[in-house]
C-alpha cells in the first residue's frame, strides 16, 4: 500500500513578513499547486518542486475585497478562482514556446535533446503569469468553492448555492436556496420519512463525486447530506437530497470517485465513511476510521475534531489530520497503515513527548508520491529581504515522500508471488540474488527449445522454496529507474514484475522501459520518437518473456495492444500490435489469455501464442470473445480490477480449447467499487455468458494463481481477498476425502474470514505465507530542536511476513469441518514452520477461552487439543505452548507433575507421580524415572490434606465451561458410514486430562 520514506523535505516559499501560507490546492492533474496566504497566490510546479509565479494583492485591493480565503482550479488548469468576500477569477497564461523559468543542462551531443519533439517542454518548469478578471460580488460571505467542468459552484453563508460560468460572462449566474431542496432519508418518496429543515443553515464544506453525480455536503450545524441533480443542470426544481440520520457533528468531507465513498470528518475525531444504497438512494454507513485505545492509549480520544481529509490520487488510501495535529493513513476500507501521533513520531529518544505537527492544509502530489503539507507555524526570516517595509520571510512547505504497492494502480500483478513497490524514481523488490537462483540468460530461445526461456512454473519448480529462503531478512532489492527515461517520462504510473521475479517493466507519462535483474541493465526505446508517440492506458503485464501493454498511439490516434519481447531491442519493429476499438482501462494476463476491460464497459479476451515462423521472437494474438458488462457496471471508472482465475465453481469443471489445446481459465473476477463479482465460464464461443454473482464486499485486493499442485489443492485453488479493517478472507475449496463422492447438500466452497497483523501485499500459496511491508522509524538525536531530523524520525520500509494457516484451521474446526482441516494440515505438514502453526492455534484459542470472563457455551479448546494429536509432534506442541503461557492456565493443557505439589494435596500428588513412575519403568524412560524418584522423595510422608489455593473467579468460570467437554469424544474424520450410524471416531487422544484433576 502506501509507506513513508526518509525524512520530509522543506520547500521555502517567500511571503510578506506578516503572512503565512494556510491553504494548498492541486490542479486536476496535480502538476501545479496553488498556495494561498492572506494577500498572495503562489503557483508551484511539481517536478522540479519550484515556485513558478506569485500574485500579490495590493493594500488598496485587500482593503476593498478582503483577505484570500478559498481557491479552486478549473478542470483544464487554465484558470483559478479565489474567494475573499468576492469571487476573483484568474487566467493562467503560459509564456512563449521558448520561455521557461528552469531548464535542464545536458552534455553536448545528447541525442535525446536533439531528436525528441516536445522533450524540452516536458523537462522545464514553465513560465506562467496570472491575470485577474473582473471580481464577482455574491453579496454574502463565501464558505466553499467547487469546480464543475465549465461551471463553478459557490456556497455562501446566506444559504444559497451559486452556479457561475468560468468565463464570468456567458450564461450569467444561477442561485438555488437550500431551503427549496427537498431532503429526506432516501430518494423514494414513499419511504422518505421526515424532511430536513434547512432554515438558516448554509454549506460549510462540499465536494463533487463524478461517479455518483452529486455533492457530498456538510452543513454548518454539523449535519451531513448528499445533493444530486435530476437533470443536467442545477436548478431548484431539479435537485434533491438525502441526509444521514443521527449525525450532527460533521466538520469536513472528501469523496472517493473510484469506490463511490464519502468520508465525513466529525468533531469526535472519527471519520464516517458513507455509501449510497443503490436500491433506495439512502446514505448507508460503510465503516469508520478512528484511532483505537489499544494502539494509541494516550491520544485516541484527545485528537479533537477532524480538520481535513484527503484521498490519494488512485483512491486507495486516505490521509486524515485533526485540530491537535498529526497525520494518519488508512486504506480505502479501513486498514490502519500509520499515524504520527504515536511511537517515534510522538516521543524523543529520552522518552519526552514531542508537540505534534499542526497542519493548516495538505494535498497529495502527482501519483501519490508526495504529500504537500502546510504547518500552522513554520517560518524562517530572511535578513536581506525585499527593500523597504516589504520584508520577506521563507515560510516552509513540507513534502512527505511515499512509496506504494504496484497493486494500487496496476492490479495485474495479483497473480504473482513477489512484492513490488515503487517510488517516484526507484523500485523495491522482494526477490533474491538472481545469480544464485533462476539464472535466466538474456538471449533469444532457439527454435528447438519449443518455447520461452522463462518456462511456466510447475509443481516441481523451486519457486516457492526459493521465496521461503528470502523470508529471513527484511531488506529489499532496490532498482534505480533509468534517469534518461525519468527525465522525459516522470512520473512512473505503472510497474509490473514477471513470475520469476527477475524482470520488471515500468511505464511513465510516455513509453515503457524494462529491467533485467540478471544482467542488471535497463532497456529503453532506441528511437525516442516511438517512445513519445505512445502512452500506456490500461496497464502492463508480463507473459513469459513478453511485455504486454495496452496503450494509445498518438500518430494513428488508435488504441492498441502491444507485445514487446524482452530479449530484443525495445522497438516497434519487434512488437506484435493488435488494433483495439475502444479505450482500455484495465489489463490482466492469465496463462495464455489476455483480458481487457474497456471504457465502454466491455470485456475482451485474447489468446496469445508464440510464433516460430519468424527469425525474431514474436507472438500472435487472437480475439476469443467480447462480452458487454454495461448491465452490471454503472460507470467504467468504478472497476478496480479484472482478473481471470481457474478456481472451480459448483460444477467443478475446467474448460479447454479443442482447437489450440490451450488450457483456459473458467471464471472472471470483477472488483467493482464495493463488491467482488464472480462470473461463470465465458470463453468458448459455443457457451453462453453467465451473469456475475457477488462473492464478497469491501474488497481491496484479490490473489489467485495459475499454477497447480495436487498435494496442496486447498491452498492453490483458493481465492484470497484483502478486505481492509475486516482483515482477510479466503474462498476455500472443500474436497471429499479419499476421492469419495461428495454429498449433494454440501457446498463446494466456503468463505472464511481471519485477521492478520500486517497489510497483505501478496500470498505465497504453497508456502502458506502472506508477505507485506511496514514502516520502521529511526530517531535522530542531532543538534537543533527545530530541524526536520529532530522533529520527525527517519522512515524506512521493511519486509514483513505472517503465517496464516492456523487461522484457517481454526475457522474450519469452528464450522465442524474437522475432516477438511485435517486434510489441509496434512498437506502442509512438511513445511518447516508447521509445528509453530499448531502451537499458534493452541495458544490463541487457549488465551481467548481460558481468560474469558463469561462461560463459553461451546468451547473450541478441547477440539483443537484433540486435533493436534493427529500429528506426531503433538506433545512437543503442547509443551512449547505451555512455555509461553501463564502458569495459571497450564491446567487446561495437561497436569504436569511439578505442578501437582502446588495444585493438589500430597496424597493425590503421590498417586499421580507413582502412576507416571510405573509407566516410565515399563517404557524404559530411565531419565524420567530418575526425576520421578527425586520428586517422590521431595513430597515426603506428610499427610496434610490442605487443599491448594482457590482459583480466581475468572478461572472458575472458564473451568466450568470445559467440564462437559473433558470426556467428550470429538470427530475429526467423519465418513458417511459413521455419520449414518451416529458414531464418531478419533484415532488418537491425549493421554493426559485437559483440566484440573477432580478431587475426591
Amino acid at each position: 500500500m502506501y509507506f513513508l520514506s526518509g525524512w520530509p523535505r522543506r520547500l521555502l516559499c517567500p511571503l510578506r513578513s506578516s503572512e503565512r501560507p494556510f491553504l494548498i490546492e492541486p490542479s486536476a492533474q496535480r502538476f501545479y499547486l496553488a498556495v494561498l496566504s492572506e494577500t498572495q497566490i503562489s503557483i508551484w510546479f511539481s517536478r522540479p518542486s519550484v515556485l513558478i509565479v506569485s500574485y500579490i494583492e495590493s493594500g488598496k485591493a485587500a482593503a476593498q475585497f478582503g483577505f484570500y480565503q478559498q481557491v479552486e482550479w478549473k478542470a483544464d488548469d487554465s484558470m483559478i478562482a479565489v474567494a475573499n468576500g468576492y469571487v476573483l477569477l484568474f487566467d493562467i497564461i503560459a509564456g512563449s514556446d521558448e520561455k521557461y523559468l528552469y531548464e535542464p543542462v545536458y552534455p553536448k551531443g545528447s541525442a535525446r535533446v536533439k531528436v525528441t519533439p516536445g522533450y524540452k517542454e516536458e523537462q522545464c518548469a514553465p513560465a506562467l503569469t496570472l491575470e485577474m478578471k473582473k471580481p464577482i460580488d455574491l453579496e454574502a460571505p463565501i464558505s466553499c468553492l467547487q469546480t464543475l467542468q465549465e461551471d463553478l459552484l459557490v456556497a455562501t453563508a446566506d444559504g444559497y448555492l451559486h452556479t457561475l460560468h468560468w468565463d464570468s460572462v456567458s450564461n450569467g449566474r444561477r442561485a438555488v436556496n437550500l431551503c427549496t431542496i427537498p431532503f429526506s432519508l432516501d430518494l423514494q418518496s414513499s419511504r422518505g420519512g421526515p424532511c430536513l429543515d434547512l432554515g438558516g443553515v448554509h454549506i460549510r464544506d462540499m465536494e463533487y463525486c463524478t461517479t455518483l453525480d452529486g455533492f457530498a455536503v456538510v452543513f454548518d450545524d454539523g449535519r451531513l447530506g448528499f445533493i444530486t441533480p435530476t437533470a443536467n443542470r442545477l436548478a431548484t426544481d431539479q435537485l434533491q437530497g438525502v441526509w444521514a440520520a443521527d449525525v450532527s457533528d460533521g466538520t469536513c468531507v472528501a469523496v472517493n470517485n473510484k469506490y463511490r465513498l464519502m468520508a465525513f470528518g466529525c468533531s469526535s475525531g472519527s471519520v464516517l465513511v458513507y455509501m449510497i444504497d443503490s436500491s433506495t438512494g439512502s446514505m448507508q454507513l460503510s465503516h469508520k476510521l478512528e484511532l483505537t485505545p489499544k494502539h494509541y492509549p494516550d491520544i485516541w480520544n484527545k485528537t479533537g475534531p477532524v480538520k481535513m481529509i484527503r484521498w490519494s490520487p488512485d483512491c486507495s488510501v486516505v490521509m486524515v489530520t485533526w485540530d491537535c495535529g498529526g497525520l494518519s493513513l488508512w486504506s480505502v476500507f479501513g486498514a490502519h497503515l500509520f499515524c504520527t501521533l504515536g511511537e517515534d513520531f510522538a516521543y524523543r529518544s529520552d522518552g519526552t513527548k514531542k508537540d505534534p505537527l499542526k497542519i493548516s492544509s495538505m494535498s497529495w502530489g502527482v501519483e501519490g508520491y508526495h504529500l504537500w503539507v502546510i504547518g500552522s507555524t513554520d517560518a524562517t526570516p530572511v535578513p536581506d529581504g525585499a527593500e523597504g517595509d516589504e520584508k520577506l520571510q521563507q515560510a516552509g512547505i513540507l513534502q512527505f515522500q511515499f512509496i506504494k504497492s504496484a497493486l494500487t494502480v496496476n492490479p495485474c500483478t495479483s497473480n504473482q508471488e513477489q512484492v513490488l513497490l515503487h517510488g517516484e524514481d526507484r523500485l523495491y523488490l522482494t526477490c533474491g540474488d538472481p545469480t544464485q537462483a533462476h539464472n535466466i540468460p538474456d538471449k533469444s530461445p532457439s527454435r528447438d527449445s519449443g518455447g520461452s526461456p522463462l518456462r511456466r512454473p510447475s509443481a516441481s519448480t523451486p519457486l516457492s522454496q526459493g521465496l521461503s529462503t528470502l523470508l529471513g531478512h527484511k531488506h529489499w532489492q532496490v532498482v534505480q529507474i533509468h534517469s534518461t527515461y525519468l527525465e522525459t517520462n516522470w512520473p512512473i504510473r505503472f510497474a509490473a514484475i514477471d513470475w520469476s521475479g527477475q524482470c520488471v517493466a515500468v511505464a511513465g507519462r510516455r513509453g515503457i522501459a524494462h529491467y533485467s535483474l540478471y544482467t542488471r541493465k535497463w532497456k529503453l526505446f532506441g528511437n525516442v520518437t516511438q517512445e513519445q508517440n505512445m502512452t500506456v492506458t490500461g496497464g502492463l503485464a508480463w507473459w513469459n518473456d513478453f511485455v504486454v501493454v495496452a496503450c494509445y498511439n498518438f500518430i494513428d490516434r488508435q488504441e492498441e495492444l502491444r507485445l514487446y519481447v524482452r530479449s530484443s531491442n525495445l522497438d516497434n519493429a519487434f512488437a506484435s500490435v493488435t488494433k483495439l476499438h475502444a479505450d482500455t482501462l484495465l489489463l490482466n494476463v492469465f496463462r495464455n489469455v489476455v483480458i481487457l476491460f474497456r471504457a465502454d464497459c466491455s470485456i475482451c479476451l485474447y489468446s496469445i501464442e508464440r510464433r516460430h515462423d519468424s527469425p525474431s521472437p514474436s507472438a500472435s494474438v487472437e480475439l476469443l470473445q467480447e462480452v458487454s458488462m454495461s448491465r452490471y457496471i454503472p460507470h467504467p471508472a468504478l472497476v478496480v480490477s479484472v482478473t481471470l482465475t481457474s478456481v472451480r465453481t459448483e460444477s467443478g469443471c475446467t474448460l479447454k480449447s479443442m482447437a489450440t489445446g490451450i488450457c483456459l481459465a473458467t471464471n472472471i473476477l470483477l472488483n467493482i467499487f464495493f463488491c467482488l463479482f464472480h462470473s461463470r465460464p465465458v470463453f468458448l464461443r459455443q457457451l453462453p455468458f453467465c451473469p456475475p454473482v457477488v462473492l464478497a464486499q469491501c474488497v481491496e485486493n484479490v490473489w489467485t494463481t495459475c499454477r497447480s499442485n495436487r498435494k496442496k489443492r486447498h491452498l492453490m485453488e483458493a481465492l484470497w481477498l484483502s478486505c481492509g479493517e475486516a482483515g482477510m478472507k479466503v474462498w476455500l475449496p472443500l474436497f471429499p476425502r479419499d476421492h469419495r463422492k461428495p454429498h449433494s447438500f454440501l457446498s463446494r466452497r466456503i468463505m472464511l474470514p481471519f485477521h492478520i497483523n500486517i497489510y497483505p501485499l501478496t500470498v505465497l500459496f504453497e508456502d502458506a505465507l502472506i508477505l507485506g511491508a511496514s514502516n520502521e522509524t529511526v530517531l535522530f538525536d542531532g543538534p537543533g530542536s527545530s530541524s526536520l531530523e529532530a522533529l520527525f524520525p527517519f522512515c524506512t520500509v521493511e519486509r514483513t511476513s505472517q503465517i496464516y494457516l492456523h487461522h484457517i484451521l481454526r475457522q474450519l474446526l469452528v464450522r465442524n469441518l474437522g475432516e477438511q482441516a485435517l486434510m489441509l494440515a496434512q498437506s502442509c505438514a512438511t513445511l518447516p514452520y508447521f509445528p509453530h502453526v499448531l502451537e499458534l492455534m493452541v495458544h490463541v484459542v487457549l488465551e481467548e477461552e481460558a481468560t474469558s470472563r463469561e462461560p463459553i457455551p461451546d468451547p473450541l479448546l478441547p477440539t483443537v487439543a484433540k486435533f493436534v494429536t493427529e500429528f506426531p509432534l503433538f506433545l512437543q506442541t503442547i509443551v512449547h505452548c505451555a512455555r509461553k503461557t501463564e502458569y495459571a492456565l497450564w491446567n487446561y493443557l495437561f497436569a504436569p507433575i511439578y505442578c501437582l505439589s502446588n495444585m493438589e494435596v500430597p496424597a493425590v500428588s503421590r498417586q499421580h507421580a507413582t502412576l507416571l513412575f510405573n509407566t516410565a519403568l515399563e517404557q524404559g524412560k530411565w531419565d524420567l524415572c530418575r526425576h520421578m524418584i527425586r520428586f517422590l522423595k521431595a513430597i515426603g510422608s506428610g499427610e496434610s490434606e490442605t487443599p491448594p489455593s482457590t482459583p480466581t473467579p475468572q478461572e472458575q468460570s472458564s473451568t466450568g465451561g470445559f467440564e462437559f467437554f473433558r470426556n467428550r469424544s470429538i470427530s475429526l474424520s467423519q465418513s458417511a458410514d459413521s455419520i449414518a450410524g451416529g458414531k464418531f471416531n478419533l484415532q488418537k487422544t491425549l493421554s493426559v486430562p485437559f483440566g484440573p484433576s477432580s478431587k475426591g
